[in-house]
């Protein structure tokens, strides 16, 4: 007997609010169930943001640098950061140089804000619209040859209408539909079912793990002690 030879599975949101629906021991009858559950879905995506780095979500971005320019606002769904170079040149000739991160309580601490050169350090402002302040601040020579490069991580994109399938890959997928029916189940009317509520919670803090554990980075870490004088 033959395998289907296709890998292509994945649920739309109409398919995935229904197997939610039916763990939490009900059916998707109506538009607002669907409503409700992708309003759920859009708050689970929120908390999923606060529970670390989504892989899926890095993107990697270029600002060009301007002269006596040291703030610079990043797309409004960036989460955050993670690194960022200067680069210089193009092909063979292509040169990048790390920036270091620092706190705004270091940055608050530098006496000359203003003073101009090639940038080494950044600050991440993670406000409603998160800016990127560089220092020292661009002077005319970097800014004509500099850009920054930066990798990001951007909000997960909203669960859309009943035909979209999620912005989330399938090694997700189990851990989006039992934390969905987790979410659901705490919001049905009537006496609630504590243990099903209890059993739907391990199904997704199970679930969440196995794909949180299995979305990381596998490169060889490898730790080499500093020899010298103590």
């Amino acid at each position: 007997m033959s395998t289907s030879g296709t890998t292509v599975f994945d649920l739309d949101l109409a398919q995935l609010c229904e197997e939610a629906f039916e763990r939490a021991g009900g059916e998707m009858r109506s538009g607002y169930d669907l409503r409700t559950a992708r309003r759920s879905l859009n708050l689970m995506f929120a908390d999923w943001a606060n529970r670390g780095l989504n892989m899926w979500t890095f993107e990697q971005a270029e600002i060009t640098l301007l002269e006596d320019t040291p703030n610079y606002t990043l797309p409004a769904d960036t989460v955050d950061v993670l690194e960022a170079v200067l680069r210089t040149g193009s092909g063979s000739t292509e040169r990048d140089t790390p920036l270091g991160r620092t706190s705004l309580v270091n940055y608050t601490a530098l006496a000359n804000k203003s003073a101009g050169g090639r940038p080494t350090l950044m600050v991440m402002e993670r406000f409603i619209t998160p800016r990127l302040t560089i220092w020292p601040v661009p002077d005319a020579t970097v800014a004509a040859d500099y850009t920054l490069v930066y990798w990001r991580l951007r909000r997960i994109q909203d669960a859309g209408n009943g035909s979209n399938t999620m912005d989330v890959p399938f090694r997700f997928v189990p851990a989006m539909v039992a934390g969905l029916a987790y979410y659901l189940i705490t919001k049905r009317p009537g006496p609630l079912d504590v243990e099903r509520v209890q059993l739907l919670k391990q199904q997704y803090d199970e679930a969440w793990a196995n794909a949180e554990t299995e979305d990381r980075d596998k490169s060889t870490l490898r730790l080499v002690p500093r020899r010298g004088r103590v």
